[in-house]
């Protein structure tokens, strides 16, 4: 799916003096902050109902701490933040799938958490429609949210980040895209794979006609386009240069740098474009009920690969 936008990303080394402290630092506790519901541990077993007698009331909740930012002090937790930068990861993420992969489907421990960082401004909730399937709830960064998980330092430098809804069709999409990424995650880490970075299109197309650009009138030839191709790890097909959905970049069992180049096909895909993303050798998924369209369109290019299952 081609996109009209360019990633919105905050260098942490541009966040400013103000920076993160604990609760020890300011002197203040979380509790005195005014937080209201889901601020505290206190909050968070009001909020979350009692599901068994005595292994629910004594589920430890982990304390949020305090940080410092911008003349504003927040109080998150460590799944807060995990949280936080999952969504950026991807603009916008459906709250059933946050819950799904990053609370393990607790959907009791994730609610306190996304009112907290509703209630502080740093996170955003929309019901978003879709022309084909119905609307979903979706979560993304505010800027000021943004901004703050940037300062705390917990995002690597080399990941890039973003926040705010843009078109419905968009959301809708790079939601599908973090589902794709923990479906191929799995993978990667049953394998041994560790350390993934998200590398969604619009940065790789960013870098794809950074280079290009400065070949000058060069940058029509197929050479020049090969190299192009070969130095981001793509592959020249038929002149041009397909971009995949999604990479996921890591480190394999032995440590090497690896990558993956993921597609998430729809119904809508033309035989021409589905058989251009097959060609440049990326990793096909598709939800259940377009993958037999899809296979269809396959076998009359006369060409075989996979559709994986999101």
């Amino acid at each position: 799916m081609s996109r009209d936008y360019t990633p919105e990303s905050v260098d942490p080394r541009d966040a400013g003096p103000e920076l993160v402290s604990n609760a020890r630092q300011t002197g203040r506790s979380a509790s005195s902050l005014e937080q209201g519901p889901g601020s505290d541990a206190q909050d968070d077993a009001r909020l979350a109902p009692e599901r068994g007698p005595k292994a629910e009331t004594d589920r430890r909740v982990e304390p949020r701490k305090t940080y410092e930012f911008r003349g504003r002090t927040y109080a998150v937790r460590t799944s807060e933040i995990e949280s936080l930068t999952d969504i950026a990861k991807f603009r916008a993420v459906a709250s059933e799938d946050l819950e799904e992969f990053q609370y393990h489907g607790d959907k009791d421990r994730m609610r306190p958490d996304v009112a907290n960082l509703i209630r502080q401004g740093l996170v955003t909730e929309k019901i978003i429609p879709h022309s084909d399937t119905a609307p979903r709830r979706m979560l993304t960064l505010t800027k000021k949210g943004h901004q703050f998980l940037r300062s705390t330092r917990t995002v690597p430098p080399n990941q890039a980040t973003y926040y705010g809804f843009r078109k419905p069709r968009e959301a809708h999409h790079d939601a599908n895209l973090y589902r794709l990424y923990h479906k191929a995650a799995e993978d990667i880490e049953r394998q041994g794979g560790k350390n993934p970075r998200v590398v969604l299109d619009f940065e790789l197309k960013k870098l794809v006609f950074h280079d290009s650009a400065k070949l000058g009138p060069e940058k029509h030839s197929a050479e020049s386009k090969r190299e192009i191709a070969e130095k981001h790890g793509l592959q020249l097909v038929r002149g041009r240069i397909p971009l995949p959905d999604l990479r996921i970049e890591y480190e394999d069992r032995e440590g090497n740098m690896a990558r993956v180049n993921l597609e998430l096909a729809t119904e809508h895909y033309r035989g021409s474009t589905l058989a251009e993303k097959v060609r440049a050798g990326f990793s096909l998924y598709a939800r259940a009920q377009d993958a037999p369209g899809l296979r269809r369109v396959l076998d009359q290019k006369e060409l075989t690969a996979e559709i994986l299952s999101l």
